[in-house]
């Protein structure tokens, strides 16, 4: 095929169309068609990598390598999890009615003999990060499995989603530093509320579906309210980023080039437009522009500290 499957964000074209039938559900099942998720889980992880003060280039180096390689695999075991929660809802709404579970391409058995698979690369990886690291890691998993659980008990699936996809973020400084503080916590803060924000607008694709249905979200609750509460998150994203940045002691550049974050977090706040769903994707999808710049400024303010 050429051509996304209609009603949904699924792509079946590109490098995946040209995998063996047998694999394709297996990548679809991991959303390797949509890097995106895989960018919003590794960003907040350099963010931590490159915070924190006295550590090599070269362990910064390896330590951006390793969690490159394991937000792909974390992301996509995440993904599993997630769809095997949730495959009898995800029939139910447009968007998601084409994924391997719900859809039927693969078994639940296979997804969980996949998921298997991946945890255990995800565990060699974390064995290559110091004890803190490992422990904090491990935890992590907690979260991972009680994330698809939110929409059915709380209004607040998207909070819940910003403390599992923002671990990344306290993961990264503590594998660097070695040590937890308050800028640890404070940049962790700053990621969950961001993740909180660009969920948020992520979910008003869905609003009709989940309304139909009976799933909670912070989009449903936040309707008609959304560039005053996604603004409230991005606001309270950049106080965070500033509060880690003070605590760290980075230098001036830091500062300097923190405006180009503001300007594109205002930005999406201006565009945003709760009634358009391929608007909410797209400005969905420009978080990785978003975080990108967040790790510029970061590491300006490491080398001009």
């Amino acid at each position: 095929m050429d051509q996304p499957i209609p009603h949904t964000d699924i792509r079946v074209d590109g490098w995946i169309g040209r995998l063996p039938p047998r694999l394709r559900p297996y990548a679809l099942l991991m959303r390797l068609d949509r890097p995106i998720g895989t960018w919003l889980l590794f960003l907040p992880g350099v963010w931590g990598i490159l915070l924190p003060d006295h550590v090599p280039a070269k362990q910064r180096l390896f330590l951006i390598v390793l969690f490159g390689i394991g937000s792909v695999v974390m992301r996509g075991a995440g993904c599993v999890v997630n769809d095997m929660w949730d495959r009898d809802i995800d029939r139910q709404v447009a968007r998601t009615a084409g994924r391997p579970l719900a859809s039927g391409a693969l078994s639940m058995r296979e997804a969980a003999l996949f998921l298997a698979a991946l945890l255990l690369i995800g565990f060699n990886i974390l064995m290559n990060l110091n004890g803190l690291s490992q422990v904090l890691g491990a935890s992590s998993l907690i979260l991972v499995g009680l994330y698809p659980l939110a929409k059915r008990v709380t209004w607040w699936p998207q909070l819940v989603m910003g403390f599992t996809f923002g671990f990344g973020a306290p993961l990264g400084y503590a594998a660097a530093a070695n040590h937890v503080d308050a800028a640890l916590g404070t940049l962790y803060a700053a990621t969950i509320v961001w993740q909180l924000g660009f969920d948020t607008i992520y979910g008003f694709q869905d609003m009709e579906d989940d309304a139909r249905i009976g799933v909670r979200s912070t989009s449903r609750l936040m309707a008609g309210h959304a560039r005053l509460f996604v603004g409230a998150c991005y606001g309270l994203t950049l106080a965070g980023l500033a509060g880690a940045g003070y605590l760290a002691h980075v230098g001036p550049g830091f500062w300097l080039v923190l405006a180009l974050p503001a300007v594109l977090l205002g930005w999406q706040v201006w565009r945003l437009d709760e009634r358009s769903p391929a608007t909410c994707l797209r400005l969905f999808r420009f978080n990785r522009e978003t975080g990108l710049a967040i790790a510029l400024a970061v590491l300006a303010g490491t080398l001009t500290r």
